[in-house]
Protein backbone atom coordinates (compact mmCIF):
# COMPACT_ATOMS: atom_id res chain seq x y z
CA UNK A 1 0.00 0.00 0.00
CA UNK A 2 1.41 3.32 -0.71
CA UNK A 3 0.36 6.86 1.19
CA UNK A 4 -1.14 8.09 -1.73
CA UNK A 5 -3.41 5.55 -2.02
CA UNK A 6 -4.69 5.85 1.94
CA UNK A 7 -5.10 9.60 1.69
CA UNK A 8 -7.50 9.32 -1.39
CA UNK A 9 -9.37 6.92 1.15
CA UNK A 10 -9.93 9.18 3.71
CA UNK A 11 -10.26 12.21 1.28
CA UNK A 12 -13.72 12.80 2.21
CA UNK A 13 -13.29 13.53 5.68
CA UNK A 14 -15.66 10.65 6.93
CA UNK A 15 -14.18 8.34 9.90
CA UNK A 16 -12.56 5.10 8.48
CA UNK A 17 -12.23 1.78 10.95
CA UNK A 18 -8.04 0.58 10.52
CA UNK A 19 -10.12 -2.73 10.15
CA UNK A 20 -11.89 -1.33 7.52
CA UNK A 21 -9.33 0.43 5.53
CA UNK A 22 -6.90 -2.74 6.01
CA UNK A 23 -10.10 -4.94 4.27
CA UNK A 24 -10.65 -2.10 1.25
CA UNK A 25 -6.87 -2.02 0.15
CA UNK A 26 -5.87 -5.58 0.82
CA UNK A 27 -3.26 -5.32 3.52
CA UNK A 28 -2.76 -5.61 6.95
CA UNK A 29 -3.78 -2.59 9.89
CA UNK A 30 -0.09 -2.76 10.83
CA UNK A 31 0.65 -1.65 6.96
CA UNK A 32 -2.43 0.84 7.35
CA UNK A 33 -0.89 2.51 10.67
CA UNK A 34 2.62 2.12 8.85
CA UNK A 35 1.41 5.25 6.37
CA UNK A 36 -1.03 6.97 8.66
CA UNK A 37 2.34 7.30 10.30
CA UNK A 38 4.42 8.08 6.52
CA UNK A 39 1.69 10.61 6.05
CA UNK A 40 1.27 12.72 9.32
CA UNK A 41 5.34 13.28 8.79
CA UNK A 42 4.61 14.59 5.76
CA UNK A 43 2.59 17.06 7.73
CA UNK A 44 -1.72 15.61 6.84
CA UNK A 45 -3.33 15.92 9.70
CA UNK A 46 -5.01 12.67 10.23
CA UNK A 47 -7.25 11.78 13.25
CA UNK A 48 -7.62 8.79 15.29
CA UNK A 49 -11.09 8.51 16.68
CA UNK A 50 -10.60 5.19 18.69
CA UNK A 51 -12.90 2.80 17.45
CA UNK A 52 -14.05 4.90 15.16
CA UNK A 53 -10.95 4.40 13.27
CA UNK A 54 -9.01 7.51 10.91
CA UNK A 55 -10.26 10.19 9.78
CA UNK A 56 -9.10 14.27 8.26
CA UNK A 57 -10.87 17.26 10.24
CA UNK A 58 -11.97 18.16 6.99
CA UNK A 59 -12.66 16.70 3.03
CA UNK A 60 -9.72 17.27 0.46
CA UNK A 61 -9.81 16.85 -3.29
CA UNK A 62 -7.41 14.68 -4.97
CA UNK A 63 -5.59 16.21 -8.05
CA UNK A 64 -6.50 14.81 -11.08
CA UNK A 65 -5.61 15.64 -14.39
CA UNK A 66 -8.85 15.09 -16.57
CA UNK A 67 -11.04 17.34 -13.92
CA UNK A 68 -8.29 19.85 -13.99
CA UNK A 69 -8.51 19.87 -18.23
CA UNK A 70 -12.11 19.73 -18.71
CA UNK A 71 -12.58 22.58 -16.36
CA UNK A 72 -10.31 25.01 -18.80
CA UNK A 73 -12.03 26.92 -21.41
CA UNK A 74 -11.52 24.43 -24.46
CA UNK A 75 -9.88 27.34 -26.36
CA UNK A 76 -7.10 27.33 -23.17
CA UNK A 77 -6.78 23.37 -22.82
CA UNK A 78 -5.93 23.21 -26.35
CA UNK A 79 -2.79 25.47 -26.34
CA UNK A 80 -1.13 23.26 -23.54
CA UNK A 81 1.70 21.35 -23.97
CA UNK A 82 1.13 19.20 -21.34
CA UNK A 83 -0.91 18.69 -18.03
CA UNK A 84 0.65 16.00 -15.95
CA UNK A 85 -0.73 15.21 -12.09
CA UNK A 86 2.23 13.32 -10.05
CA UNK A 87 1.80 12.12 -6.71
CA UNK A 88 5.66 12.86 -5.46
CA UNK A 89 8.60 14.86 -6.91
CA UNK A 90 11.54 16.25 -5.98
CA UNK A 91 10.24 19.31 -7.28
CA UNK A 92 7.86 20.53 -10.04
CA UNK A 93 10.40 22.80 -11.55
CA UNK A 94 13.21 20.66 -11.36
CA UNK A 95 11.13 17.70 -13.33
CA UNK A 96 11.08 20.28 -16.28
CA UNK A 97 14.80 21.17 -16.14
CA UNK A 98 15.34 17.99 -16.39
CA UNK A 99 13.35 17.55 -19.69
CA UNK A 100 15.18 20.28 -21.27
CA UNK A 101 14.68 20.49 -25.02
CA UNK A 102 12.32 17.99 -24.65
CA UNK A 103 9.72 19.69 -22.71
CA UNK A 104 6.52 21.35 -24.69
CA UNK A 105 6.20 25.09 -24.69
CA UNK A 106 3.02 25.50 -21.99
CA UNK A 107 3.65 21.94 -20.91
CA UNK A 108 2.43 22.33 -16.70
CA UNK A 109 3.72 19.80 -13.90
CA UNK A 110 1.47 19.67 -10.58
CA UNK A 111 2.18 17.04 -7.17
CA UNK A 112 0.30 16.38 -5.02
CA UNK A 113 3.39 16.53 -2.75
CA UNK A 114 7.50 17.62 -3.27
CA UNK A 115 10.46 16.25 -1.54
CA UNK A 116 12.37 19.16 -2.29
CA UNK A 117 10.21 22.17 -2.96
CA UNK A 118 12.47 25.29 -3.98
CA UNK A 119 11.77 28.85 -2.97
CA UNK A 120 13.71 32.04 -3.53
CA UNK A 121 17.52 32.13 -2.65
CA UNK A 122 17.04 28.09 -1.71
CA UNK A 123 14.75 28.49 0.28
CA UNK A 124 12.69 25.27 1.08
CA UNK A 125 9.29 25.23 0.08
CA UNK A 126 7.04 23.01 2.54
CA UNK A 127 5.22 20.69 0.63
CA UNK A 128 2.70 18.30 2.10
CA UNK A 129 0.34 15.89 0.19
CA UNK A 130 -3.17 16.92 -0.51
CA UNK A 131 -3.28 20.28 1.74
CA UNK A 132 -1.41 22.87 -1.03
CA UNK A 133 -0.81 23.70 -4.62
CA UNK A 134 2.42 22.99 -6.28
CA UNK A 135 2.66 23.93 -9.62
CA UNK A 136 5.41 24.62 -12.68
CA UNK A 137 5.26 25.59 -16.38
CA UNK A 138 7.41 26.00 -18.85
CA UNK A 139 7.13 28.96 -21.21
CA UNK A 140 9.87 29.39 -24.44
CA UNK A 141 10.72 32.98 -25.78
CA UNK A 142 11.91 33.85 -29.02
CA UNK A 143 13.04 37.45 -27.69
CA UNK A 144 15.39 36.47 -24.72
CA UNK A 145 16.64 37.28 -21.43
CA UNK A 146 16.36 41.25 -22.37
CA UNK A 147 12.40 40.91 -23.08
CA UNK A 148 11.81 39.39 -19.94
CA UNK A 149 12.49 42.15 -16.82
CA UNK A 150 9.28 42.11 -14.69
CA UNK A 151 7.85 38.18 -15.56
CA UNK A 152 8.20 37.33 -12.03
CA UNK A 153 6.19 40.36 -11.26
CA UNK A 154 4.00 39.74 -13.95
CA UNK A 155 3.49 35.99 -12.83
CA UNK A 156 2.34 37.93 -9.30
CA UNK A 157 -0.17 39.56 -11.22
CA UNK A 158 -1.42 36.60 -12.75
CA UNK A 159 -1.82 34.50 -9.99
CA UNK A 160 -4.14 37.42 -8.13
CA UNK A 161 -6.23 37.14 -11.47
CA UNK A 162 -6.84 33.43 -11.21
CA UNK A 163 -7.72 34.08 -6.96
CA UNK A 164 -10.07 36.67 -8.02
CA UNK A 165 -11.81 34.45 -10.65
CA UNK A 166 -12.36 32.35 -8.07
CA UNK A 167 -14.14 35.04 -5.64
CA UNK A 168 -10.86 35.10 -3.45
CA UNK A 169 -10.37 38.55 -2.05
CA UNK A 170 -7.67 39.85 0.49
CA UNK A 171 -4.05 38.92 -1.16
CA UNK A 172 -1.55 41.35 -2.77
CA UNK A 173 1.93 41.43 -3.34
CA UNK A 174 5.53 41.96 -2.01
CA UNK A 175 8.20 43.03 -4.23
CA UNK A 176 9.92 40.83 -6.00
CA UNK A 177 8.00 37.32 -5.55
CA UNK A 178 5.48 36.99 -2.92
CA UNK A 179 1.97 36.51 -2.23
CA UNK A 180 0.69 37.67 1.26
CA UNK A 181 -2.80 38.00 2.80
CA UNK A 182 -3.60 41.74 4.24
CA UNK A 183 -4.83 43.62 1.16
CA UNK A 184 -8.26 45.58 1.15
CA UNK A 185 -8.31 45.30 5.08
CA UNK A 186 -8.48 41.95 4.98
CA UNK A 187 -7.52 40.93 8.99
CA UNK A 188 -5.35 38.06 8.04
CA UNK A 189 -2.04 38.56 7.03
CA UNK A 190 1.06 36.44 6.52
CA UNK A 191 2.79 34.84 3.17
CA UNK A 192 0.26 32.79 0.97
CA UNK A 193 2.09 31.74 -1.94
CA UNK A 194 5.84 32.33 -3.93
CA UNK A 195 7.27 32.20 -6.96
CA UNK A 196 10.13 31.36 -8.58
CA UNK A 197 11.21 31.99 -12.30
CA UNK A 198 14.03 30.09 -13.32
CA UNK A 199 15.67 31.24 -16.70
CA UNK A 200 17.57 29.37 -19.72
CA UNK A 201 19.06 29.85 -23.39
CA UNK A 202 20.19 33.03 -24.74
CA UNK A 203 20.69 36.79 -23.36
CA UNK A 204 19.44 37.55 -26.72
CA UNK A 205 17.80 34.63 -28.64
CA UNK A 206 15.42 31.78 -28.02
CA UNK A 207 15.06 31.04 -24.06
CA UNK A 208 12.78 29.16 -21.84
CA UNK A 209 11.09 30.40 -18.77
CA UNK A 210 10.28 27.41 -16.03
CA UNK A 211 7.75 29.55 -13.63
CA UNK A 212 7.38 27.54 -9.89
CA UNK A 213 4.44 28.93 -8.04
CA UNK A 214 3.43 27.40 -4.50
CA UNK A 215 -0.03 28.06 -3.01
CA UNK A 216 -1.43 27.68 0.41
CA UNK A 217 -4.57 26.31 0.87
CA UNK A 218 -4.79 25.03 3.83
CA UNK A 219 -1.95 25.33 6.96
CA UNK A 220 -2.14 23.15 9.92
CA UNK A 221 -0.95 24.71 13.16
CA UNK A 222 2.30 22.29 12.99
CA UNK A 223 2.48 23.76 9.30
CA UNK A 224 2.50 27.76 10.74
CA UNK A 225 5.04 26.43 13.11
CA UNK A 226 7.00 25.02 10.94
CA UNK A 227 7.04 27.77 8.04
CA UNK A 228 9.35 30.27 10.01
CA UNK A 229 6.72 33.13 9.40
CA UNK A 230 3.51 34.80 9.11
CA UNK A 231 1.66 32.43 6.83
CA UNK A 232 -1.87 32.42 5.48
CA UNK A 233 -3.77 30.12 3.60
CA UNK A 234 -6.58 30.24 0.94
CA UNK A 235 -9.11 28.91 3.20
CA UNK A 236 -8.69 31.37 5.64
CA UNK A 237 -9.49 34.18 2.81
CA UNK A 238 -12.76 32.19 1.91
CA UNK A 239 -13.94 31.90 5.68
CA UNK A 240 -12.83 28.81 6.67
CA UNK A 241 -13.29 26.32 3.38
CA UNK A 242 -11.43 26.99 0.06
CA UNK A 243 -11.86 26.69 -3.30
CA UNK A 244 -11.75 22.99 -4.85
CA UNK A 245 -7.99 22.22 -5.28
CA UNK A 246 -8.59 21.15 -8.71
CA UNK A 247 -10.85 24.31 -9.65
CA UNK A 248 -7.78 26.16 -8.07
CA UNK A 249 -5.28 24.65 -10.53
CA UNK A 250 -7.52 25.30 -13.76
CA UNK A 251 -8.01 29.12 -12.66
CA UNK A 252 -4.31 29.38 -12.18
CA UNK A 253 -3.35 27.86 -15.14
CA UNK A 254 -5.84 29.31 -17.59
CA UNK A 255 -4.50 32.60 -15.99
CA UNK A 256 -1.57 31.14 -17.05
CA UNK A 257 -2.00 30.51 -20.41
CA UNK A 258 -3.72 33.82 -21.21
CA UNK A 259 -1.07 35.98 -18.98
CA UNK A 260 2.03 34.59 -20.27
CA UNK A 261 0.59 35.24 -23.84
CA UNK A 262 -0.04 38.63 -22.95
CA UNK A 263 3.88 39.04 -21.61
CA UNK A 264 5.34 37.76 -24.52
CA UNK A 265 3.42 40.16 -27.03
CA UNK A 266 3.31 43.31 -24.53
CA UNK A 267 6.17 42.86 -21.86
CA UNK A 268 5.51 44.03 -18.16
CA UNK A 269 3.98 47.13 -18.90
CA UNK A 270 0.89 45.31 -19.47
CA UNK A 271 1.08 44.51 -16.05
CA UNK A 272 2.08 47.69 -14.62
CA UNK A 273 -1.32 49.18 -13.65
CA UNK A 274 -2.47 45.80 -11.69
CA UNK A 275 0.64 45.16 -10.29
CA UNK A 276 0.18 48.78 -8.76
CA UNK A 277 -2.82 48.50 -7.42
CA UNK A 278 -1.83 44.89 -5.73
CA UNK A 279 1.42 46.46 -4.72
CA UNK A 280 1.67 45.85 -0.47
CA UNK A 281 5.20 47.89 -0.20
CA UNK A 282 4.14 50.97 -1.92
CA UNK A 283 3.85 53.54 0.61
CA UNK A 284 5.31 51.44 3.37
CA UNK A 285 8.58 52.20 5.37
CA UNK A 286 11.32 49.72 4.28
CA UNK A 287 14.34 47.95 5.92
CA UNK A 288 16.79 46.66 2.85
CA UNK A 289 19.87 44.46 2.92
CA UNK A 290 21.76 42.82 0.61
CA UNK A 291 25.28 42.70 -1.13
CA UNK A 292 25.13 46.76 -1.52
CA UNK A 293 24.47 47.00 1.89
CA UNK A 294 21.38 47.88 4.10
CA UNK A 295 19.44 51.17 4.09
CA UNK A 296 16.26 52.25 4.42
CA UNK A 297 13.09 54.16 2.81
CA UNK A 298 9.67 54.39 1.74
CA UNK A 299 8.30 51.87 -0.83
CA UNK A 300 7.52 54.04 -4.22
CA UNK A 301 6.22 51.39 -6.59
CA UNK A 302 8.28 49.80 -9.18
CA UNK A 303 9.76 51.06 -12.75
CA UNK A 304 8.71 50.19 -16.17
CA UNK A 305 11.34 47.13 -16.09
CA UNK A 306 9.97 46.08 -12.74
CA UNK A 307 12.72 47.62 -9.73
CA UNK A 308 11.26 48.09 -6.62
CA UNK A 309 11.84 52.39 -6.39
CA UNK A 310 12.50 53.13 -2.46
CA UNK A 311 12.08 56.84 -1.56
CA UNK A 312 15.39 57.66 0.50
CA UNK A 313 15.38 60.26 3.46
CA UNK A 314 17.11 62.85 0.91
CA UNK A 315 13.76 62.81 -1.66
CA UNK A 316 16.14 60.60 -4.18
CA UNK A 317 14.57 57.40 -5.73
CA UNK A 318 16.55 54.61 -5.85
CA UNK A 319 15.94 51.46 -8.22
CA UNK A 320 16.71 47.90 -6.60
CA UNK A 321 16.50 44.94 -9.44
CA UNK A 322 18.57 42.31 -7.95
CA UNK A 323 16.19 39.71 -6.18
CA UNK A 324 18.92 38.96 -4.11
CA UNK A 325 17.61 41.45 -1.51
CA UNK A 326 16.22 41.51 1.82
CA UNK A 327 12.78 43.28 1.81
CA UNK A 328 11.02 44.09 4.86
CA UNK A 329 8.67 46.37 6.32
CA UNK A 330 9.25 48.10 8.91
Amino acid sequence: MQPAQLLAMLAAGEPLSGAGLAEQAGVTRAAIWKQVEVLRARGVPIEARGAAGYRLPWPLQMLDAQQIRTALPASLARQLGALEVHWELDSTSSELQRRGLSAKDLGVLLAETQSAGRGRRGRTWLSPPGLNLYLSCLKRFESGFAALSGLSLAIGVIVLRALESLGIRGAGLKWPNDLLAGADAHPATGKLGGILVELSGEYQGPCAAIIGIGLNLRLTPALHAQAGQPACDLATLAGGTPPDRNRVAAALIAALVEGLQQFERDGFAAFVTEYARHDLLRGQLLQLSGALGAFDGIGAGVDARGALQVRLADGSLRQVDSADVTVRRA
